[in-house]
């Protein structure tokens, strides 16, 4: 499984950025797909994930501002980032999981990460 992330760049304070990341397998079958980011000298975080039900978690610093959603049809999962905040500055990447029975182990997939810088 492959998953394709994109849409980071440079933007202002106060600007908004829409993340893409389109999976090669049909998303439906993941438990969970979302995203993380890690900015310069810190750990990597999870920032927004939709589970299998339609459910959406994000983390406190986001909630608010960021949206994940998917589009079953094309495969792909969104971040949409709006009021970004230098802080937001980091590499965010894809991931999502899944498993082929609740007993089986679970799969883990990453995708390539996409640079988002804030300026103040």
């Amino acid at each position: 499984v492959q998953l394709q992330a994109s849409g980071g760049g440079l933007v202002q304070a106060g600007g908004s950025l829409r993340l893409s990341c389109g999976a090669s397998k049909r998303i439906g079958s993941f438990d969970r797909m979302g995203w993380y980011r890690q900015a310069p000298g810190k750990q990597r975080e999870e920032v927004a994930v939709i589970i299998s039900g339609g459910g959406t978690i994000y983390e406190d610093s986001v909630k608010g501002r960021f949206t994940v959603s998917r589009d079953s049809a094309k495969n792909t999962a969104y971040l949409q980032m709006n009021n970004l905040k230098p802080e937001d500055t980091a590499v965010y990447f894809c991931h999502a999981t899944s498993r082929a029975c609740i007993e089986c182990p679970l799969n883990t997939y990453w995708g390539q990460g996409t640079l988002v810088t804030v300026s103040s």
